[in-house]
């Protein structure tokens, strides 16, 4: 047994450095208030993760800008490009915001120079408008990391508004961007799965973006810029990526459990689409899925992929790239590198990867070259690849400490005494075979696993309120740190929406875990206790119902 956390309530979990994107939140009431967004628990919060609120460093430079622009009752959001404040523009003005939409002379651009650092787009608007934009920022991830804000605010001397005819502050790549493509690329390459590719990834397929919603969104943007249709999401996803697709372009439809059943029904679908004559874009879909885990037979919807022309785009952070190689069959490999590849909760940052070998390769690689700009700031690439550098030993001690968790645990859920009900993992759930089929080699150094995330249901709310209030272990989004994160994923997010949520799995008994690098006895031992209070709860609300 560990010792009780000391970790500070609302702020991050330790090393908590300047950067941190965590925050601790214990106790389920704690965790009700915040999904109803009450303004007395937002206000505590000391550590936020950075797309839902602006990082400190971001809002003293939000600050800066106000005053230099010299405006009173508005306020900002600031971008490194003109297409991303515009697009901000768009979005706020849309009229799928309904009665909340903006006119468009609430809003303008203005531009700002930091001396010899980056030229900002920066959005305006009345302040309490804010909101009605806001969901842009938390959703497409495109805006500006907090380590540029930190850097901006420490030039604020420098800082002065511009126009667009004056020429920027020149920005050359550090080194840092080279070494991380290249790393990535390597690491696609590394053991991989099936006969022989007709080419191999280099760095120059390797896109890099400032956070994992940032790349779908851009890439989805790429898209749309030339074929306009809808797009598929197969099986359930992380909450952004169905809002990115509902709200910029035609709309998606959504098949969330990601089954055989789910397939024949997709295939279904495009064929009634070929027979109007439409075609959807693409199928977006993550390997394994978020937060039930389950691993679609993307093997088949390759086919399908080659047989009705969409683009299979895969995001493979939960399985991640030592374990799995999905490249096989992704026309796009997408990866939240903030997770475990930097494994150290401190930068936000995303890649993209072509296929090589993809039939469609030179279309995609025209696309990119045509629209892709690099606004991963030098500053989060040098804290990336120095985090980046013991990902695979990291990696093997995420893999052992998930998978020993899940072990201890399905034997509990597979007595009816006890109080938990099912564990999702890959190795516990159907889907087992089609997650086995894309698992690298094991080589030497390194033997594959299934990734730094489970959920658990328990079998009663109350055993699970207690489970969750007396795991000594920290609260809180996030995947891939150093320590173990657990949160009540569906109640926090979709928990005024049980009933849909029902058609697909999950409930409000459900905890994710995102499991650390601590002692795997100690964890065990931590969970060994919670679950005991657990079953006290359950036998309590037993006897008082009889």
């Amino acid at each position: 047994m560990a010792a009780p956390l000391q970790t500070e309530w609302w702020g991050p979990i330790p090393p908590a450095p300047r950067h941190a994107i965590t925050f601790h939140m214990p106790l389920w009431s704690n965790m009700l208030r915040f999904r109803d967004k009450d303004p007395e628990i937002l206000m505590k919060f000391t550590s936020m993760y950075p797309r839902m609120m602006p990082h400190k460093d971001v809002k003293e430079l939000m600050a800066k800008i106000l005053s230099v622009a010299k405006t009173d009752g508005q306020a900002c959001i600031p971008f490194t490009t003109a297409v991303s404040a515009s697009e901000c523009v768009k979005f706020a003005t849309s009229p799928s915001r309904k009665a909340d939409a903006l006119s468009p002379d609430q809003l303008s651009i203005r531009i700002f120079d930091v001396a010899n650092l980056v030229r900002l787009y920066v959005v305006f608007l009345p302040a309490q408008k804010n909101m009605v934009a806001w969901p842009f920022w938390m959703n497409a991830g495109v805006g500006i990391s907090s380590r540029l804000a930190e850097d901006c605010v420490k030039r604020g001397e420098g800082l002065r508004e511009v126009t667009e005819s004056e020429p920027a502050p020149t920005v050359v790549e550090c080194e840092a961007q080279g070494v991380l493509r290249g790393r990535i690329a390597g690491l696609m390459e590394r053991a991989p799965v099936g006969p022989p590719r007709k080419a191999k990834v280099t760095p120059d397929d390797v896109y890099l973006y400032q956070t994992g919603m940032a790349s779908i969104y851009s890439v989805h943007q790429y898209l749309l810029s030339v074929y306009n249709a809808k797009s598929v999401l197969f099986g359930f996803a992380f909450h952004s990526t169905p809002h990115v697709l509902e709200d910029f372009g035609p709309g998606f439809k959504f098949l969330g459990n990601g089954t055989t059943e789910e397939i024949d029904e997709l295939e279904q679908y495009l064929k009634e689409e070929a027979k109007e004559g439409r075609k959807i874009q693409a199928v977006w879909l993550e390997f394994p899925s978020n937060p039930n885990l389950s691993t679609p037979d993307i093997g088949r919807l390759r086919k399908l992929a080659d047989g009705y022309g969409f683009f299979l785009l895969i995001d493979d952070t939960l399985g991640s790239f030592c374990n799995i190689d999905v490249l096989e069959v992704a026309d796009i490999v997408l990866t939240s590198l903030t997770k475990s590849f930097s494994g150290y909760a401190d930068v936000m940052a995303a890649s993209a990867v072509l296929n090589p070998s993809s039939a469609r390769y030179p279309e995609l690689k025209a696309l990119f070259k045509k629209f892709y700009t690099n606004q991963f700031y030098n500053g989060d690439a040098e804290a990336l690849e120095k985090n980046s550098r013991d990902y695979m030993s990291r990696s093997a001690t995420l893999n052992n400490n998930a998978l020993r968790l899940v072990e201890f645990l399905q034997t509990l859920a597979e007595d009816p005494k006890s109080s938990v009900a099912k564990v999702f993992y890959p190795t516990t759930l159907p889907s087992l075979p089609c997650y086995k089929e894309r698992m690298r080699p094991a080589t030497e150094d390194f033997t594959p696993g299934y990734g730094c995330l489970f959920s658990v249901e328990l079998d009663t709310l109350e055993a699970t309120v207690a489970f969750y209030d007396n795991l000594n272990l920290h609260k809180g989004p996030h995947l891939g740190a150093p320590l173990t994160l657990i949160i009540p994923y569906v109640m926090a997010l979709y928990g005024k929406e049980l009933d849909k949520m029902a058609d697909y799995g999950m409930n409000e008994r459900q905890l994710r875990v995102a499991v650390g690098l601590e002692n795997t006895d100690i964890l065990i031992e931590e969970f060994r206790i919670a679950i005991k209070a657990a079953d006290e709860a359950k036998k309590n609300t037993f006897v008082s119902l009889s």
